[in-house]
């Protein structure tokens, strides 16, 4: 039996901010609220997970055409089994689908 998942608040880079603690602080709005635009990654402007993700049209890495791509294990260097995480991802959101 496949887990509920409410993919409209996985993130691009397969995580949900929902439980995150800055968010009820207000420290952080959240990847989706912010269009990637988060104090994290206030450097570069905008998550370059979450940019990528919108350029290709897709919810999270998982679902891109272009998966796995060489950028991703670079994007998401935090987490080591992304390429499995997003696998697994991917395959629960088809399986939704159907």
């Amino acid at each position: 039996m496949t887990e509920t998942i409410d993919f409209t608040r996985i993130t691009a880079c397969g995580e949900c901010c929902d439980g995150c603690g800055k968010k009820p602080s207000g420290a952080c709005p959240g990847c989706i609220e912010a269009d990637g635009r988060v104090p994290e990654w206030s450097g570069s402007g905008r998550c370059r997970v979450h940019a990528c993700a919108r350029d290709h049209d897709v919810l999270f890495c998982g679902l891109c055409a272009e998966f796995p791509c060489g950028r991703l294990p670079g994007f998401i260097s935090w987490n080591p089994n992304i390429v499995e995480h997003q696998t697994n991802l991917a395959r629960m959101y088809r399986e939704k689908e159907r």
